[in-house]
């Protein structure tokens, strides 16, 4: 079952659990302190989280031990007293949850010479490569920011919840990987193969995705503005209530896609393929058609 968007009231109660411990907090604990935190992303009021059909508790496939440190410094900036080794275990978590005051204030307990580049990529595209070589590859809440993977078969990786900001795909591999709630702004996945891919929520503002292979993929809530999807394939994607506002999608070929309440104020349709699309409730006034096709579209609702 999935819950409508997280309300933005800073006092909503939010249920977690966390690899099977259960936790209380709000809204307000999980987006104030670090603002630019995986959890304050997940609770922002921006995206559609799963919850369980009788508890409405989200679940996060993390250890539960060390969350209630977690909660704490997000609640009042507190940080315990620990052994190293569990300090190292706090560290992998608030790295997890991309905590970076929290990682700042562990590494200076145990010592170590703050990372001025903390922000950059945790692994290199060796590393990276290392790693799809293996059975099952998961990516999920990692930096990768600025790295180049372009030509690299990544088919079925999960990077949900990453940060691949700057991060250049070109004609990457890609089928069938996960990017649920992914911070990409300003990466390039021209000419790629995202078929059927998940991209549920993801923040792609800015992206280049010319000619890359979009077909069947789910970019359900995915915030698209200004990006450039010139004579891209997204043939049956699900858009519904995407941001596509200011993106080029001139020459895209959108057959049978679904744009059920997308917004697509200053976005430029110009030669497209609509042909079938599901366009109800669409505001398309500010939208550049020239030349589009639109034979068998579903328009109703939608204004012109």
């Amino acid at each position: 079952m999935e819950s409508p968007p997280e309300s933005s009231s800073s006092s909503s109660p939010v249920l977690l659990n966390i690899g099977g411990k259960r936790y209380a907090t709000t809204v307000e604990t999980l987006t104030q302190r670090e603002p630019s935190s995986m959890l304050a992303a997940m609770f922002s009021g921006r995206h559609t989280l799963p919850r369980h059909p009788d508890t409405g508790m989200v679940f996060v496939d993390r250890d539960g031990k060390h969350f209630r440190h977690v909660l704490n410094w997000l609640r009042d900036g507190a940080v315990p007293d620990m052994s190293e080794s569990e300090y190292q275990q706090l560290l992998r978590e608030a790295e997890y949850y991309q905590l970076l005051g929290l990682a700042d204030c562990i590494n200076d307990r145990l010592g170590w010479e703050n990372d001025e580049n903390f922000s950059e990529a945790e692994l290199t595209r060796k590393d990276v490569i290392k790693c799809i070589q293996a059975p099952r590859v998961r990516f999920r809440g990692v930096n990768l920011s600025g790295l180049d993977l372009s030509k690299l078969d990544l088919s079925e990786v999960d990077f949900s919840y990453a940060c691949i900001k700057n991060a250049n795909f070109s004609s990457a591999y890609l089928r069938k990987a996960k990017f649920r709630l992914t911070e990409a702004t300003c990466s390039s996945f021209q000419s790629a193969n995202l078929h059927e891919c998940e991209l549920i929520g993801a923040n792609l503002e800015g992206s280049v995705l010319d000619k890359a292979n979009l077909q069947s993929a789910n970019l359900q809530d995915a915030c698209l503005k200004q990006c450039c999807f010139i004579e891209t394939d997204l043939r049956s994607a699900h858009l519904q209530g995407a941001n596509l506002m200011g993106a080029n999608l001139s020459g895209a070929n959108l057959e049978g896609a679904n744009l059920k309440g997308a917004k697509l104020a200053g976005t430029n349709l110009e030669c497209a393929n609509l042909q079938r699309a599901y366009l109800r409730e669409v505001d398309l006034r500010e939208t550049h058609l020239t030349g589009a096709k639109l034979g068998g579209a579903n328009l109703l609702g939608a204004i012109r």
